[in-house]
């Protein structure tokens, strides 16, 4: 039986010569995403922001601003709105409820009754609540979280290889990061748990790719001890590459079946998974990779017992 060869076993991609155009796309979707996060900011969810959130399910799309005037009637606080996934589905958000759990219990039966008074036919699917205190440690948690697995990261792969491998793996992964950021940001996707997960998820997707790539440079550093660094990059990534699209390929095929039947509990999660594979895959192949020949690293030729590089002859 014949193997599917979705890349051919000859390619010889020249990636590190497009390496200072990547550098500067990589730059400018950085800076964009730093841009982003503080114009628009990231759409909170309970979780972080804490709150009440109810999400109703309607029989025809509704008025937002119509839900929102049933809610306001109510006088249980500003409500913040957002359709989500299903152009029938709302998120109804609202502050916590002062009483505990007996209060948040009578918010969201007023709520349900107006809803349901107001548009026949829709019907309350679940509630979150979490409170002030809560959410801010789970903002530093998950803010926790992401650091030091990034730190961790770098500190392994200079201890496994070299410094500029712990550096160039540091800004390929906090280039990732910000990308997700920066989406979330710019399509207002909620923030929440999930998410976090999803960021470390993705972290651990880009740091394998990566891992593969460098393990197969160092390799080839010792074999080809006099070939230009160039060269042992672009020759490191094509021996690599098959791997590398065969396994995003089929996390995407996993990840777009997620989006499409998972519900919209689990677009949010699975939307930054596949945005992550995207970056993950050119940040591996075309910043992390080539950053090493702008770092300095080079394939040192081996010493004989008289000091001399190998192959040079001794006088």
């Amino acid at each position: 039986m014949r193997l599917l060869k979705i890349v051919p076993d000859n390619t010889n991609i020249d990636f590190v010569r497009l390496r200072y155009w990547a550098f500067g796309l990589t730059a400018l979707l950085t800076l964009a995403a730093i841009a982003l996060v503080p114009l628009k900011g990231l759409n909170m969810g309970v979780d972080f922001a804490g709150g009440l959130m109810i999400e109703y399910k309607f029989a025809t799309p509704p008025g937002v601003d119509q839900v929102r005037s049933s809610v306001d009637r109510l006088g249980l606080g500003d409500a913040a709105l957002q359709q989500l996934g299903d152009p029938n589905r709302l998120s109804i958000r609202l502050p916590v409820q002062q009483g505990g759990e007996d209060a948040t219990n009578v918010a969201v039966t007023k709520v349900t009754n107006e809803l349901a008074k107001d548009f026949p036919g829709s019907s309350f699917q679940r509630q979150s609540t979490v409170s002030g205190k809560v959410s801010g440690e789970l903002i530093r948690n998950g803010v926790l979280a992401v650091v030091l697995a990034v730190i961790g990261i770098c500190l392994f792969a200079i201890f496994r290889f070299e410094w500029q491998f712990g550096v160039s793996t540091g800004v390929a992964i906090l280039h990732d990061v910000l990308m997700t950021l920066g989406f979330f940001a710019l399509t207002q996707f909620e923030f929440d748990l999930n998410i976090v997960a999803a960021v470390l998820t993705i972290i651990g997707y880009s740091i394998n790719d990566k891992i593969v790539i460098d393990d197969r440079i160092r390799e080839n550093m010792r074999r080809y001890r006099k070939m230009d660094m160039r060269e042992i990059i672009n020759l490191s990534v094509n021996e690599t590459l098959p791997r590398t699209v065969m396994t995003s390929l089929t996390i995407l095929l996993a990840l777009f079946s997620l989006l499409i039947f998972g519900g919209h509990v689990l677009r949010g999660f699975t939307a930054a998974m596949i945005l992550g594979v995207f970056v993950g895959t050119y940040s591996s192949i075309y910043v992390s990779s080539s950053l090493l020949i702008t770092l300095g690293l080079r394939a040192e030729p081996v010493a004989d017992a008289r000091g001399k590089p190998a192959g040079e002859r001794v006088g």
